[in-house]
């Protein structure tokens, strides 16, 4: 086996480095949030009455990932949430949160609100799949 690389000095090829491993710091004595992945498919009548688009409960199906993470006592200024195309980084003074996310997402259609009276950060992110017989959009 070998490492067909530009330069004859490196060990690894960046493809062969997992994305978000960059963030893996293990000496960070902070704590790792409580959180909770589930996933928000949109079904219209045609899907509910008539089963026309063939879809169904699995997350195969579904278009979003929604995260809901416990933050308690946390000021929404202390929140720094970073998104990737796999990766989401949360950091905040007394928090920590490298989760590596179930299927590709698009980073920049992503958003997040902060629900202050449940000390919840909730985050809403797009699935990016390839077009296949399930998802047509």
């Amino acid at each position: 086996f070998q490492v067909k690389s530009e330069n004859k000095k490196t060990i690894w090829n960046t493809e062969e480095v997992p994305e978000g491993s960059e963030f893996d710091d293990t000496w960070d004595p902070r704590e790792k949030p409580e959180y909770e992945i589930s996933f928000k498919q949109h079904v219209g009548t045609e899907d509910v009455f008539f089963g026309m688009t063939g879809k169904d409960p699995s997350t195969a199906c579904c278009e979003d990932i929604v995260i809901k993470i416990k933050l308690p006592e946390t000021k929404y200024s202390d929140i720094t949430l970073d998104i990737q195309d796999k990766v989401l980084d949360l950091r905040t003074p007394k928090k920590k949160l490298l989760l590596h996310l179930p299927y590709p997402v698009n980073s920049k259609e992503g958003r997040a609100r902060f629900l202050s009276e449940e000390e919840i950060l909730e985050v809403t992110l797009r699935v990016s799949r390839k077009l296949d017989f399930m998802n047509f959009s």
